[in-house]
């Protein structure tokens, strides 16, 4: 479980049962600014919030969206909250259903602030700080909110032999921002020794805007090599969905 800390003492404060372990009204008297003890699970967390959350300018409440229920689920248990999970009324109109959850926690709020999230995000992130031994955790949520493992069998050769029939595999990870995608390249690179290819589409938005997306992609080799540090075990916190995209990867291309 993660646990608030004080800077001065990282003395763990007295956990709350008031659905958010830090919550605010409750240490008016102490620092304005404290440090968490980073686990998989905070970085987990941290690496959706990066991606499929949300900071209010108010300076207090952070949300989650995503279509997939479990995802949510899962983020709820990682931060230790018992808020309830609630249909997003503004995407009523998308072709699936989203979900949302909210909280409102000041010390965590300015928390993500040091380590390099801001409201309006989308297009203004850069690096994260965050430790080494953590950012496999990170990748992981980033991976779930906002990338992909896509998987496919190529039948591009056949007309040459039936026999070249390939299983592709591939892993995207995807922002707004070029400077975040980069920094992920760089660290994985640093730390892996990999090196994923970095590219960008322009995608239609909402009325004759476009936008760009960068983004990170490994191919097969370096994508088996990325996923088996992502997923170091197999209870960790994940979209169950595409952790089993993967598994079943490896079960039939051994």
């Amino acid at each position: 479980m993660a646990e608030w800390l004080t800077r001065g003492s990282q003395k763990p404060v007295t956990v709350r049962s008031c659905g958010f372990n830090s919550h605010p009204r409750h240490f008016y008297l102490m620092d304005k600014y404290k440090t968490y003890a980073w686990t998989p699970k905070l970085a987990y967390a941290v690496g959706l919030i990066t991606t499929d959350g949300n900071l209010s300018s108010d300076k207090r409440h952070i949300s989650l969206t995503s279509s997939d229920k479990q995802l949510l689920s899962t983020f709820r248990e990682c931060l230790n909250l018992t808020n309830k999970i609630t249909k997003n009324i503004n995407g009523s109109f998308a072709k699936r259903q989203s979900y949302r959850i909210q909280f409102g926690n000041v010390l965590f709020y300015r928390w993500l602030i040091t380590i390099g999230l801001m409201p309006r995000k989308t297009s203004r992130l850069a690096q994260i700080e965050i430790p080494d031994n953590f950012l496999r955790d990170f990748l992981r949520g980033h991976l779930d909110g906002d990338g992909s493992i896509v998987v496919y069998e190529d039948r591009y050769n056949t007309f040459k032999d039936p026999k070249y029939v390939y299983n592709r595999l591939y892993v995207n990870f995807l922002s707004a921002s070029q400077k975040h995608i980069d920094w992920i390249a760089k660290k994985v690179k640093e730390i892996l020794d990999i090196k994923g290819n970095v590219s960008f589409d322009n995608r239609k938005g909402r009325g004759k805007r476009t936008k760009t997306i960068w983004k990170l992609r490994f191919a097969k080799k370096k994508s088996l090599r990325l996923l088996s540090w992502i997923y170091y075990k197999p209870d960790l916190p994940s979209l169950k969905r595409k952790q089993e995209t993967y598994n079943n990867f490896l079960k039939f291309n051994n």
